[in-house]
């Protein structure tokens, strides 16, 4: 049962902000003595509802704003504590991966699975769409591995997934990383901060 105060983050490994964003949300949550709810989406459904542009942008970018991306994201990484590079493979077909988050959750090791697709797609450049690669992450987290892979081909992880990322668009998201506190939406791994100037100061 979760407790009055949380924060809901809707997240898909595939994004190099959300893995900025998952390093820290944890250790916001213990400062402040708030529950996650942990909400894996396909970012990917949300792009192809409510948020085309970004797919124009990947086709034709803009080389001023994409430098400057690429340099925050180098100086946030630092900020972090974690190795980010663009891995060969991208964008990657996350399904497998986020339906794997789901399977972890229900075994309670959301954070520990999560954390390692993160690094194996982020730090590592490996290929998080491949289902041998997702079977290793589990089996070496101790989950049952022929559960696991029954599981993230099941409909109850399509249907569940499905479910998620419906419910971020239905409340206004567009991307990931988002996340509610008191239904108010944050959106982006810069927006943490101001998130807990929002708690510290009882903004919301």
């Amino acid at each position: 049962m979760m407790n009055a105060n949380y924060i809901e983050f809707y997240f898909d490994c595939s994004s190099p902000w959300t893995y900025l964003a998952f390093k820290e949300i944890v250790s916001l949550s213990q400062r402040h003595e708030l529950e996650i709810d942990w909400k894996p989406v396909l970012v990917g459904g949300v792009f192809n509802a409510v948020n085309q542009d970004v797919y124009e942008f990947r086709k034709k970018p803009n080389l001023l704003k994409l430098n400057y991306s690429n340099n925050d994201l180098n100086l946030w990484s630092k900020v972090r504590g974690i190795s980010i590079s663009f891995p060969e493979v991208f964008p990657v077909n996350s399904v497998k991966a986020m339906r794997g988050c789901l399977f972890a959750q229900k075994e309670n090791q959301l954070i520990e699975f999560t954390d390692k697709v993160f690094q194996a797609y982020w730090s590592k450049g490996k290929d998080i769409s491949k289902e041998d690669l997702l079977i290793d992450i589990a089996k070496n987290l101790n989950l049952n591995s022929d559960e696991f892979k029954k599981f993230i081909c099941s409909q109850e992880a399509k249907d569940l997934l499905i479910k998620n990322t419906d419910e971020l668009i239905e409340r206004g998201g567009f991307g990931s990383p988002t996340f509610f506190y008191k239904e108010k939406m944050f959106f982006g791994n810069d927006r943490l901060h101001l998130l807990e100037e929002a708690i510290s100061k009882n903004l919301i």
